[in-house]
């Protein structure tokens, strides 16, 4: 029996997708809920598999093609994996090959090996039914200069012949095309500078508080809520409190519109293999620490394997992004349209400061809120910084909404 294997069906916001990888070919057996093909569209990848047993008939769509929403990209035979498997049988040794140059890879897999030229075929496969694992290939590279020397001698016999074609000293270029996620984020960056007044205002907050009242539970919380106690969560409260008292901060621009919003729904931006995604935070008036500590968390990993749903990165009143994991010590953040503001946070880094006339070494962090000027009058943003620090500097007036 013939099966249409069809497109995802894409949100509204999603106009189409691209045809990212193909993991089985036309005549290969594939067995049930087996993946077939990756969608790559503006924020997600999106994964198609076998709706049965059968065989991959033919592809109608290539990898590099633009998709529509359910539009049908190949068709797939049930019914006819026996047959498949008698044939290998009766030719083990011609099998062994062919299975060594289609080696099944996850798409972050492939594309750390891509970009560091590494044969698949070299790689040690630890995942399900031989599949090579994004840990397998950064496992591969790890131990690759161990092996590098013995490879050495084998490779200096070479130059002589390869020399008229490749020049001795020749600097190598490799063009690589934008990944969707790549190429819309380029897009929505140039067009926040483009279409809105951004200005960027600047305040440093002692962190010490927080490092103390979290080196004080941070084992207790653990212990009660099976979450670590960091530093975004403080961070998102505080915003949160301080969107509440700014509502022009926590608005968005439609056309000629200012839409002000009555609720707190909160984006922390992400960095992932394929670029920065924003998953949401809902309602975060209402979350406590520990959920939102738990809800960053999943976030970050099913980010990082490509997991997170399209509905979970829309919408969003307010960002929240930190350049600090990475050593950023101060950064201008560019706007998330269509939000009026984003705050970056950055680096710990320790000071000396002036305390009641006394030099003291502290914690300090410089924080920046870039802001849509049209929307947001200087006043405002400084003013809603400063609540931000005035509430990290003494957290207990996050407890006492003061």
């Amino acid at each position: 029996m013939s099966i249409e294997i069809k497109a995802p069906t894409f949100p509204e916001s999603v106009a189409d997708g691209t045809v990212a990888t193909w993991h089985k070919k036309p005549g290969e057996p594939v067995q049930r809920d087996e993946l077939l093909v990756d969608i790559e569209t503006d924020k997600v990848v999106l994964e198609v598999v076998a709706p049965a047993d059968g065989t991959l008939k033919n592809v109608l769509k290539e990898e590099g093609d633009v998709v529509l929403s359910d539009e049908v990209l190949a068709v797939f035979v049930a019914g006819e994996v026996a047959a498949a498997p008698a044939a290998e049988a009766s030719a083990p040794a011609a099998a062994e090959p062919a299975a060594a140059g289609d080696v099944i890879m996850s798409p972050a897999a492939r594309k750390i090996a891509e970009e560091n030229g590494v044969a698949a075929s070299a790689i040690a496969a630890t995942g399900k039914d031989g599949r090579v694992t994004k840990e397998d290939v950064v496992n591969h590279l790890k131990s690759a200069p161990k092996a590098a020397p013995a490879a050495a001698p084998a490779k200096a016999a070479a130059p002589a012949a390869k020399a008229p074609v490749i020049p001795e000293g020749d600097r190598i270029e490799k063009r690589v095309p934008m990944t969707r996620l790549r190429a819309t984020i380029a897009r929505r960056l140039v067009e926040a500078q483009q279409n809105a007044a951004m200005l960027t205002t600047y305040n440093e907050v002692n962190m010490k508080p927080v490092m103390d009242l979290r080196a004080k539970y941070k084992d207790q919380f653990e212990k009660v809520h099976g979450v670590k106690l960091g530093f975004m969560s403080f961070f998102v409260k505080a915003a949160t409190e301080a969107l509440k008292r700014f509502p022009a901060v926590n608005a968005s621009i439609d056309g000629n519109d200012m839409v002000y919003h009555g609720y707190q729904d909160i984006g922390v931006a992400v960095s992932t293999e394929r670029g920065l995604v924003v998953p949401i935070l809902r309602d975060t008036d209402g979350m406590g620490l520990a959920e939102i500590e738990s809800t960053i968390g999943d976030y970050a990993g099913r980010a990082r394997d490509g997991k997170l749903g399209i509905d979970e990165m829309q919408g969003g009143t307010f960002t929240i992004t930190n350049g600090g994991t990475f050593g950023s010590l101060m950064s201008t953040p560019i706007l998330n349209p269509p939000q009026t503001a984003i705050m970056g946070m950055h680096k710990i880094q320790e000071r000396p400061m002036a305390v009641n006339g006394q030099v003291v070494i502290l914690p300090m962090m410089y924080l920046a809120l870039s802001y849509d000027h049209r929307m947001i009058d200087g006043k405002e943003a400084v003013q809603f910084l400063v609540a931000i620090k005035d509430l990290l500097e003494d957290p207990a007036r996050l407890l006492l909404d003061i």
